[in-house]
């Protein structure tokens, strides 16, 4: 299944990336690792997701404090938003 990205989704994940870069190159691409399985996971069986709010599914990475957003469309998934579990539940709610 294809994944499709929000344009804001690169920025979101550089940042995560810098922070984790900042404390060790290992860390860096250890969270990159997770969230690149977790996206696959996410292709691959969408309805394992629960849904976090409407039509958003929510898939939480396991080693790091975040999570992303999707959407199940036909054929493809659309990430809509990654962001820390402790991010206030509405913000990037509007994207598309």
């Amino acid at each position: 299944m294809m994944v499709t990205y929000h344009p804001a989704v690169q920025r979101e994940v550089n940042r995560i990336l810098k922070h984790y870069d900042g404390i060790s190159s290992r860390l860096a691409d250890e969270f990159w690792d997770e969230l690149m399985l977790r996206i696959a996971a996410a292709a691959k069986h969408p309805e394992q997701f629960h849904f976090a709010e409407a039509a958003l599914r929510r898939a939480n990475l396991k080693q790091f404090p975040y999570h992303f957003l999707f959407r199940a469309l036909p054929g493809k998934i659309r990430i809509t938003v990654v962001r820390h579990n402790k991010r206030h539940p509405h913000h990037t709610m509007e994207r598309k």
